[in-house]
């Protein structure tokens, strides 16, 4: 009899699944589509951009700035202030040194906020600044 238990028990220990590999697997899955996604950020509003024929667009730009009618600057869904722009673009540069700053300025925004938009991006040490148009 403990002889037939015995057997019993081995075929039940060879019968049991591994899920260790399957698991594995998973997590290396898991992890190469966080570090591949690209991630789409935005200004933190919607502008109504001016149209422009000679528009292309920029397929590497990671530090987004939008300028709305009244000119409230949004940069990463949140309003700043125009004095703390250069800080916020620094912070946003030192995460990606590769990153490029472009405007959404809206139509009826002033070419004041616009220009010390631009001067606080060169101040910050980005100087591959474009602004946002639509096609024509």
């Amino acid at each position: 009899m403990r002889h037939l238990n015995k057997m019993l028990q081995a075929q039940e220990e060879k019968e049991e699944i591994d899920m260790t590999p399957m698991l594995d697997v998973v997590f290396i899955l898991l992890i190469f589509f966080i570090v591949t996604a690209s991630f789409v950020k935005e200004g933190g509003i919607d502008v109504n951009r001016p149209e422009a024929a000679t528009a292309v667009k920029k397929e590497r730009a990671n530090i987004l700035v939008a300028i709305s009618d009244k000119g409230d600057i949004w940069i990463n869904k949140r309003k700043v202030d125009i004095r703390s722009v250069q800080a916020n673009i620094e912070r946003l540069k030192a995460e990606n040194p590769q990153g490029t700053v472009v405007i959404q300025a809206d139509k009826k925004s002033t070419t004041d906020t616009l220009i010390k938009v631009m001067d606080s991006a060169r101040a910050a040490g980005v100087f591959d600044v474009s602004i946002a148009a639509q096609d024509a």
